[in-house]
């Protein structure tokens, strides 16, 4: 016989295999024991998480002969038939490839007709929000009454593609992502059954890098068993077949960032490549340190949270020790942008030695966070009695450090005046999201020269009540008239007829318009 893949031997047979999806399996198997048995079914989800392995055990438990406590008896001719993929009861269809209008024609014509065997016709239609929007409105009428026979079973990665008029005619059921824990476990318990000699720290770095998904666990696991077959399955071995990096490997990377040591970072990531790891895996795997770290900097008792060795704690509490919370914030904030860029460009290395050299340089940044990192670094110099060797190692910014933005003079009205009439320029110069939060704002002049940004929506009010994107604002509005300029948000209510002093700045020609000044 061919050898089979792990995660298609160990795909879940009962409901009682499923692990890491409780409350979906609790409340099938109750509805199943009640006879309340839904007609549509829509199963959400990020992939791995079960969402296939569990329409298959619904649609064997809706026909089996004999079923125990709500589940499948795998034993009895229909679960056999089902099981051997040969039921004509059971129709799997992948909407990726059937997408047409022609496709879901020739299901509602099928289900006129009663099943041969068994009690209910059960269609998976796998990746339904590849459906053609012709293909929905098709499926439509059979969905919303379908013969008593017939249960449909709609299974997505991404529901927010699904027309809502399909939505509402479903009972949804949201897979969540399965625990590491989890994961390790079921990971043991098939090691077992299989005779594999695996690390038990070898299993938990599977169980992380699964990110959630049991099928991409087994995969993995199948893909390391492989390389190393017959021999023990250690930590370092399935760090060198998935390309990873160890944590060791993070320390000292750190420390020399924190030092600001250029070349030693830069040698150390020539290492990793030529290592031949996995760049995207060595960002993803760091984010990862970086937020251990956190953990262990803001909390005493985070031990059983992180679960790692004596050993990798004792590291973390030691570098704990040496960054400050807010660098170290920093450092997150450039690597998790990176992650965002990196998966699909062509250069990565040149975006992961570029993220490096920014930590190491926060005088190339010039927002709030990189400032105060350089500031913290100018006091341990000072504190270790060194003074910084040039003026680029001091923060010249004098409009995000409030210390030095007080030698700028307060802005005049007309200085207030003149931001207005320049609103629309101003926005072109704020970062994207900025920008959209501003978009639907209304203006007005406030008291001492002050700028009210009128909001008719909690969130876009609440993200300027943050210090970070109200001093950033500030910033670059005080960049254009070389003053300081600041700001206040409020809230617009409507029925209070306090919209009328304010400006819109996408309909209003501001030009020689007087402004009005409101009390606060």
């Amino acid at each position: 016989m061919s050898y089979q893949a792990l995660y298609r031997k160990w795909r879940p047979g009962r409901f009682e295999d499923v692990k890491g999806q409780d409350h979906i399996v609790t409340t099938l198997r109750n509805q199943l024991i009640l006879d309340r048995i839904g007609h549509a079914y829509l199963f959400c989800g990020t992939r791995g998480t079960g969402k296939t392995s569990v329409a298959k055990i619904l649609a064997k438990a809706v026909n089996c002969l004999e079923p125990i406590d709500g589940s499948p008896c795998n034993a009895c001719e229909m679960c056999k038939t089902i099981n051997a993929q040969t039921s004509m009861n059971v129709i799997e269809i992948d909407a990726a490839s059937n997408n047409g209008v022609d496709n879901i024609r020739e299901i509602r014509e099928e289900v006129e007709y009663s099943p041969a065997e068994g009690k209910y016709k059960v269609y998976i239609i796998d990746e339904v929000h590849m459906l053609s929007i012709g293909a929905f409105n098709a499926l439509l009428k059979t969905l919303e009454e379908p013969p008593s026979y017939v249960i449909f079973i709609l299974a997505t990665t991404e529901a927010h593609k699904i027309p809502i008029t399909i939505l509402s005619r479903c009972q949804r059921y949201d897979f969540r992502r399965i625990t590491i824990e989890t994961i390790a476990g079921r990971l043991m318990e098939l090691a077992n059954e299989e005779a594999l000699d695996i690390e038990d720290k070898a299993i938990s770095y599977i169980a992380k890098a699964a990110d959630g998904s049991m099928r991409d666990a087994l995969s993995l696991l199948d893909q390391c068993v492989a390389y190393y077959l017959g021999e023990r399955l250690t930590y370092d071995k399935v760090l060198n077949v998935l390309g990873a990096v160890d944590t060791e490997v993070f320390s000292r990377l750190l420390r020399h960032i924190i030092h600001q040591e250029l070349t030693k970072v830069l040698k150390l990531v020539e290492e990793v490549i030529i290592q031949g790891r996995e760049l995207v895996q060595f960002v993803t795997d760091f984010i990862w340190y970086l937020r251990n770290l956190l953990l262990v900097k803001n909390s005493e008792d985070i031990e059983e949270v992180l679960e790692m060795s004596t050993e990798n704690m004792n590291i973390l509490k030691e570098e704990a020790q040496i960054i400050d919370g807010d660098m170290l914030m920093r450092y997150i904030r450039v690597f998790s942008e990176l992650s965002g860029q990196i998966k699909y460009s062509s250069q990565k290395r040149v975006l992961v030695e570029v993220a490096l050299i920014k930590l190491c340089k926060p005088s190339m940044e010039r927002n709030f966070d990189s400032v105060l990192n350089r500031l913290i670094l100018i006091e341990k110099q000072l504190e270790s009695g060194i003074i910084p060797k040039s003026q680029n190692d001091i923060p010249e910014d004098p409009v995000i450090l409030p210390a030095m933005a007080e030698r700028q003079p307060q802005a005049a009205p007309e200085d207030i005046q003149a931001v207005i009439h320049r609103w629309g320029s101003i926005l072109s110069d704020l970062p994207t999201s900025m920008a959209i939060m501003l978009k639907t704002a209304l203006i007005n002049q406030g008291p001492d020269n002050k700028i009210i940004l009128g909001f008719n929506e909690d969130m876009n009010k609440s993200y300027f009540d943050s210090t970070a994107h109200k001093e950033e604002l500030e910033r670059v509005l005080s960049e254009k008239v070389g003053k300081r300029v600041e700001i206040i948000s409020q809230m617009l209510a409507k029925e209070s007829g306090n919209t009328q002093i304010f400006f819109d700045p996408n309909k209003v020609n501001l030009q020689g318009v007087d402004i009005v000044y409101e009390d606060e």
